[in-house]
């Protein structure tokens, strides 16, 4: 690889390295801002190879922001279904309205930060990909080489740590290759410089990182002690079936899930469960779905009541045909119930 213009030994090695061993990903190599933008929405809190599979139908049915922001929230939520962290998609769907209104993609780092969503990190990304702006992208892959590299011990979640990192990551960026050297950074964080098991014989950095020589590279980055208040809750879902309809609330707000689609819940550990004038039939007991900062104990059952019944269904909940169960977007766990009980419904 041929390189112009005066570069630090640290990019130059990383963008020879990058040229030969970067990933091969299907929204590398393209300068359209949405599909960029896209793409690093989807890839916070998403394994890449999950990722993948979700940019390439995601992209299928909502092509341009102009289509995206035209598309009801459900459309974007069912697109979504089972990525989890449903504000990213919120987010992204008010996103594109405003870029719609606005009359054209912000093309800048300080306008992309005026999106509702956008943080430093995506749009960093963003224009340095897709507009070439000399703007340093700092994640948790980013953090852990220069840390390492540095071997500093700095947390990196300390305010300290923020400024200090970003800056190093500015120094180092090279003006004429800032979306190579972020997405270099990027991929040897995820597949060489990794948080267990680094390779370090493999690393384009090896023979002038401070952690190898001090052989601290499993001992960095480090993050600050923090207490983390672990919440469990339990939920009881029971799916209320009569005949060809089923009884479905959109969660209300603010909360988890919140605008996902859901049967009739009741909240609390060992709850009393309604008269519904019919058997419960166990669908599934004891699931343990793990969200941040909360665990969530769930019970499913299956009730399907013939003639008359003394159960009054709350105002909120709505009887839905059963062959559009599909079209409703649903927490990963009830999806799940759903396809377990699909034959049993009416």
């Amino acid at each position: 690889m041929k390189l112009k213009g005066l570069i630090a030994p640290f990019a130059e090695s990383l963008l020879k390295w990058y040229a030969e061993h970067g990933r091969k990903l299907p929204w590398r190599g393209i300068s359209d801002p949405y599909a960029i933008w896209v793409s690093e929405v989807i890839l916070q809190q998403t394994r890449i190879e999950q990722g993948r599979d979700y940019w390439l139908r995601f992209m299928q049915r909502f092509p341009t922001v102009e289509a995206l922001a035209s598309a009801s929230e459900d459309e974007v939520l069912l697109a979504w279904e089972g990525l989890g962290y449903y504000n990213r998609a919120r987010n992204m769907h008010l996103a594109a309205q405003q870029i719609v209104e606005l009359g054209h993609f912000p093309n800048t780092y300080a306008e992309l930060k005026k999106l509702k969503g956008v943080g430093d990190y995506t749009a960093a990304a963003v224009a340095s990909i897709a507009f070439g702006e000399p703007v340093a992208t700092v994640d948790g892959n980013v953090y852990r080489v220069l840390t390492r590299y540095y071997g500093s011990d700095t947390p990196i979640d300390s305010s300290f740590g923020k400024k200090i990192f970003r800056g190093f990551a500015d120094m180092l960026l090279p003006a004429d290759y800032p979306a190579e050297f972020n997405q270099a950074m990027m991929d040897l964080g995820a597949t060489v410089c990794t948080p267990r098991g680094a390779r370090c014989d493999e690393c384009p950095l090896t023979d002038t990182c401070m952690a190898r020589r001090e052989g601290t590279v499993d001992k960095l980055p480090v993050k600050m002690k923090t207490d983390k208040n672990v919440q469990t809750l339990h939920f009881t879902y029971i799916v209320l079936n009569r005949g060809e309809v089923t009884a479905l609330r959109r969660r209300p707000a603010p909360g988890i899930w919140q605008g996902l689609w859901e049967p009739l819940l009741i909240e609390g550990e060992n709850p009393e469960l309604p008269e519904l004038g019919c058997e419960l039939q166990p669908v599934a007991q004891g699931v343990r779905h793990l969200l941040t900062h909360r665990i969530i104990m769930i019970d499913c059952y299956l009730a399907q009541p013939v003639g008359e019944w003394p159960f009054q269904l709350p105002d909120d909940y709505y009887w839905v045909f059963n062959e559009d169960l599909d079209y409703y977007a649903m927490p990963r766990p009830v999806k799940r119930f759903f396809s377990m009980i699909k034959p049993q419904l009416g």
